[in-house]
């Protein structure tokens, strides 16, 4: 019984201890650099997640090409997202506008995508017209010449005006 007391005491002491809070780094990165980079390293991970082997070909570090282009460095962001981890609400406010952000992206990603697809649809009917139009000539070319009214009849026939000297 005394093994369990002591036991229980040891448990009830270490789990009452402290967390350090860790210090505001001199540093920090601002909630809205913190979102900025956040959505671009959740989209170029998305990319690496497709084309690993391509970046992988060409030699493309994404963390390092995103700590480039918002001139910091892995430190500075690793303490930032901790100080930030550590103050739930402001992370929590980071995370819904990375959240909000991507949203927004991915339903411009979609529109871009359908009227992507539309276009194709549209000029693969231009082709189909150009291919019949093109077969309906070379028909009128290769056969013997009928009556206006009978070649007005036929189905997909363009009338052409012919001049007669």
């Amino acid at each position: 019984m005394k093994k369990l007391l002591y036991l229980f005491s040891i448990l009830l002491i270490v789990s009452c201890s402290t967390v350090d809070k860790p210090k505001k780094p001199d540093n920090l990165l601002s909630k809205d650099k913190m979102v900025d980079i956040i959505i671009e390293m959740s989209m170029l991970n998305s990319a690496k997640g497709v084309n690993k082997k391509l970046l992988e070909q060409k030699g493309i570090d994404l963390q390092k090409y995103i700590y480039n282009k918002h001139q910091i460095d892995s430190v500075q962001f690793a303490k930032s997202n901790e100080y930030y981890a550590f103050h739930m609400d402001d992370y929590q406010d980071i995370y819904a506008k990375v959240k909000d952000s991507l949203e927004v992206l991915k339903e411009k990603f979609i529109a871009i995508q359908g009227e992507e697809v539309r276009k194709r649809a549209n000029e693969d009917s231009l082709n189909r017209i150009k291919v019949r139009t093109q077969e309906n000539t070379i028909q009128l070319i290769k056969r013997p010449l009928k009556a206006q009214k009978d070649l007005d009849a036929e189905p997909g026939y363009m009338k052409v005006s012919r001049k007669t000297d």
